[in-house]
C-alpha cells in the first residue's frame, strides 16, 4: 500500500494554478503543516447549480488532488477544517450536478 494515492480529495473555491513550482509548493505545503503526502490532480470549474433561475452560480474553482493511502487517517479529521472534502462525499451530496460529465466519467472509477 506504501506510495499508493487512491482518495480523491476537494478543496472547493481553492486555485492553485498551473505553474509546476505553484503545485510543488502545494505538495511541500501539506508535508510540512501537517506531515501528508499529496498529489495534485486538476482544477475544475462548476457549472450553474441545478434549477439557477438566473443566479449566475457555477465558475467555481474547485481543486482536486489525491492523500497518499498511507495518510488517510492521519488526513481524516485536519482536513474537515480546511473545508476539504473527499470526492464521493462530494458527489453523494449532490455535487455530481456541479461538475462536467467528462470529469465524472474521468473519476468514477476513483469511488
Amino acid at each position: 500500500m506504501k506510495g499508493k494515492f487512491n482518495q480523491l480529495c476537494v478543496w472547493p473555491g481553492t486555485v492553485v494554478g498551473d505553474s509546476k513550482k505553484v503545485q510543488e509548493d502545494f505538495v511541500k505545503f501539506f508535508k510540512d503543516e501537517l506531515g501528508v503526502t499529496v498529489k495534485y490532480e486538476t482544477e475544475v470549474k462548476t457549472l450553474p447549480d441545478p434549477g439557477d433561475l438566473g443566479m449566475k452560480t457555477g465558475g467555481r474553482n474547485d481543486l482536486f488532488f489525491y492523500i497518499a493511502d498511507d495518510d488517510i487517517m492521519k488526513f481524516a479529521v485536519p482536513r474537515l477544517q480546511m473545508g476539504i472534502r473527499w470526492y464521493e462525499d462530494v458527489l453523494g451530496n449532490g455535487g455530481g450536478k456541479l461538475y462536467p460529465t467528462e470529469v465524472l466519467e474521468k473519476y468514477e472509477k476513483t469511488w
